[in-house]
């Protein structure tokens, strides 16, 4: 009898919530025969206009089984320098060697250049900046995959006014995933940045909403399922040759 392939272990980090980008990439990838580890942070949502979604965690990781996934979530402050290393920890010992790491987490505070504090500011770059660094270079550390086979994707934004440290932090964890694609080019992985552009996941308003219709040639905000999808082909072998590439996927946004 042929034994079922063993399915790949993808780590996606900020999956808090259910209509998140993180939570459309995870049931994207279980779908498409991935065991997923993730990450969520309820003390951040708890301080966001959104709130906390209450038993999120639970529903996501069982949508993530329904579909044949084994989903195991990991709660972590990634304003802790030492949160990658007890989160790949984690994912090792329930799932097995990560071969794809997708982040998305963020700090995302809006603020301005005068009304900007150091803390926010700060924690800012620990969040989107640092832990970006000290996650792919835990994976790096600990990666066992077949060569080719690697994939690091992370998501950006281009928004800076008025929202100056997270786009600053952002632009900052852009440079710090390309320079992967050249750097850890001996283990064989792709290295790649999504900008998915506006996505309404609860922080939208009726203005800000229909401004974003308007510039987008189709007609529509993006959803996280086409943040997925893309997420999807660049961790499949098919997206293999995708490297070292900042790609925007947000419709014509413009």
């Amino acid at each position: 009898m042929t034994q079922p392939a063993e399915r790949p272990v993808a780590l996606v980090t900020g999956v808090g919530r259910t209509v998140g980008i993180g939570a459309g990439i995870a049931r994207r990838l279980a779908a498409s025969g991935w065991d997923i580890a993730f990450t969520y942070w309820t003390a951040y949502d708890d301080r966001m206009q959104w709130g906390v979604q209450a038993g999120a965690t639970d529903e996501i990781t069982k949508e993530l089984t329904s579909l044949g996934a084994t989903a195991v979530p990991i709660e972590a402050d990634l304003v802790d320098p030492e949160a990658p290393q007890r989160i790949f920890a984690a994912a090792e010992e329930q799932l097995g060697n990560v071969t794809a790491l997708v982040m998305c987490h963020c700090e995302s505070t809006d603020s301005s250049i005068l009304d900007t504090t150091v803390e926010s500011f700060d924690r800012h770059f620990a969040v989107n900046a640092r832990a970006t660094w000290l996650l792919i270079r835990e994976y790096a550390q600990r990666f066992k995959g077949t060569h080719g086979t690697g994939r690091i994707v992370a998501l950006t934004s281009d928004h800076t006014v008025h929202n100056l440290p997270y786009g600053a932090s952002k632009g900052a964890l852009d440079r710090i995933t390309l320079a992967a694609a050249q750097e850890l080019s001996d283990l064989g992985l792709t290295a790649n940045v999504i900008n998915p552009g506006p996505i309404d996941t609860g922080w939208m308003t009726d203005e800000i909403r229909a401004a974003g219709i308007q510039q987008t040639p189709l007609g529509r905000l993006g959803t996280p399922q086409d943040t997925a999808n893309l997420v999807a082909f660049l961790c499949s072998p098919e997206g293999e040759w995708i490297n070292g590439q900042l790609l925007k996927s947000n419709g014509g946004f413009a």
